[in-house]
């Protein structure tokens, strides 16, 4: 229960972009409560808003080993991968998360992402597309962060937004 209480405090901190406030109090409710995925998986999130890669491994890593069939820990995976120069493994991440989670447009989008950063146009395309199905099915407006990778990309790829 004190994990719990740290983790929510440190995830106020995420909320207002004190993002080393935010790791201390997860650490520590990491300490407290060791086998709790969604510590875990909010430690390796934030340490991918830091840039720390190798940390947000680490503690994604952690989170699949307690939570195996949760996609989202599976594209997390992936984009620590892809900035720890790791492509083939970040492929086999967002495999695993399309496998577990097929209609999760998010995914698809950072695959796409990872896929024209690392030179796989048509591969990145096919994933657009499949982004651009699923979010077109999603009722409610995309996160504003979304929609401008969105405005970036589609033209990008020739497919439009």
């Amino acid at each position: 229960s004190s994990g719990i209480n740290a983790e929510y405090g440190g995830m106020c901190f995420f909320g207002k972009k004190k993002f080393v406030a935010a790791i201390s109090c997860l650490k520590r409710a990491h300490y407290l409560a060791p086998f709790e995925w969604r510590i875990c998986y909010n430690l390796g999130l934030a340490h991918l808003t830091m840039q720390q890669y190798a940390s947000a491994f680490h503690f994604v890593s952690a989170a699949i080993n307690l939570r195996p069939k949760f996609a989202p820990l599976f594209m997390l995976l992936g984009i620590a991968l892809t900035h720890l120069e790791d492509p083939t493994n970040a492929k086999q991440a967002y495999d695993q998360a399309i496998s577990i989670e097929p209609d999760n447009p998010i995914t698809y989008l950072n695959y796409a992402i990872m896929l024209f950063n690392h030179g796989e146009k048509s591969n990145a395309a096919a994933q657009y597309g499949k982004f651009e199905m699923y979010q077109n099915k999603k009722k409610g407006s995309a996160d504003p962060d979304v929609s401008s990778l969105v405005a970036k990309l589609g033209p990008i790829l020739h497919l439009g937004s």
